[in-house]
């Protein structure tokens, strides 16, 4: 359901991956949209094609600063809150800003959001909140423990969401997303996620390392999808959706090496010396879930939730992207 009215939308993290093709999609509806970011991890080309853009503003700033995050709640109606330090290695090589960014910085984002009387906070959640849970598919009332700090951090977001909802009335929804790729995703430095790192890799004539021998399988969510379900939370009218938290994937899981015969064969359409290069495995990675595989029940019959993009779907446009804009 889209609204008609203009509403004003704080982004956060809104020059980041998810963050910016937000920003992108709601200024496209005629809402006025506001970007909180430090450009830590976010860039500025994310923001080029509507930077200009008369209902758009940048507010340079850190949600670990509690002036930042009130200043960019002033008119806000609806938070969607993508501000976080990614990354199961990232934490557990740097615990610290992990959860100051994660933690410190949710609760600065719910404090400033609850006093500015926002209608609704829709917040990205994690799939590691599942932890060593054993069963597949994952549904949201059954997880497990922790297995590295980033899924602590995660986990203490819907926890405070969870209070904030019952003890001020600040409505809450969050998206437990599992292993989001699409246009725009950052290929460059340590913690680059596999798709766009791969992408790369395989476009230079590069050996892509696998952790692992290959069968840990992921439920990867094509951009769209997730922005389908971001719309959903935050327009939904039916009070049974508030103050939860959803799935948010495909709903199919396939392995590394499925993943990785799938990029070749993608990107020898456009060169096809790619499809030789040959694939090199390594060990498995600390922390690392061996399966993930989304149930999307939840939010199918709460939200009316359908994802219109599978894994080859969401390959083919993002490996497009890739080689038009990064080649």
């Amino acid at each position: 359901m889209k609204e008609s009215t203009q509403n004003t939308i704080l982004i956060t993290g809104g020059a980041g991956f998810i963050g910016s093709n937000l920003c992108e999609y709601f200024l496209g509806l005629g809402h006025k949209v506001i970007c909180l970011d430090n450009f830590s991890t976010g860039h500025h080309h994310n923001l080029k094609d509507f930077i200009s853009d008369s209902n758009f503003k940048l507010i340079e700033g850190d949600i670990r600063n509690f002036e930042d995050c009130s200043l960019a709640v002033v008119g806000v109606d609806y938070v969607l809150h993508q501000a976080a330090l990614g990354s199961v290695p990232r934490s557990i090589n740097d615990p610290i800003t992990t959860n100051e960014v994660n933690v410190s910085g949710f609760l600065n984002m719910l404090v400033a959001s609850r006093d500015a009387k926002v209608k609704r906070f829709v917040y990205a959640a994690s799939s590691s909140t599942y932890g060593d849970s054993k069963g597949l598919p994952k549904v949201e009332d059954v997880i497990g423990k922790p297995l590295s700090p980033y899924a602590i951090t995660k986990y203490v977001n819907e926890l405070y969401a969870e209070i904030f909802s019952k003890t001020y009335g600040l409505e809450t929804i969050g998206l437990r997303y599992f292993n989001v790729f699409g246009r725009k995703q950052d290929p460059q430095g340590a913690y680059a996620a596999v798709i766009p790192k791969f992408v790369m890799q395989l476009m230079k004539y590069e050996s892509p390392i696998i952790n692992g021998d290959g069968d840990y399988s992921r439920d990867f969510t094509y951009i769209d999808n997730v922005i389908q379900m971001n719309e959903l939370a935050m327009t939904t009218q039916n009070p049974e959706a508030i103050n939860t938290v959803y799935n948010t994937a495909f709903g199919e899981r396939n392995t590394l090496n499925n993943l990785v015969e799938y990029l070749k064969k993608y990107l020898s359409e456009f060169d096809a010396k790619i499809a030789d290069i040959e694939i090199v495995y390594g060990v498995n990675r600390v922390g690392d879930i061996p399966h993930s595989l989304a149930s999307i029940e939840k939010a199918n019959t709460i939200l009316g939730y359908s994802p219109n993009y599978s894994l080859q779907e969401g390959l083919k446009e993002a490996v497009g992207w890739y080689w038009n804009n990064l080649k």
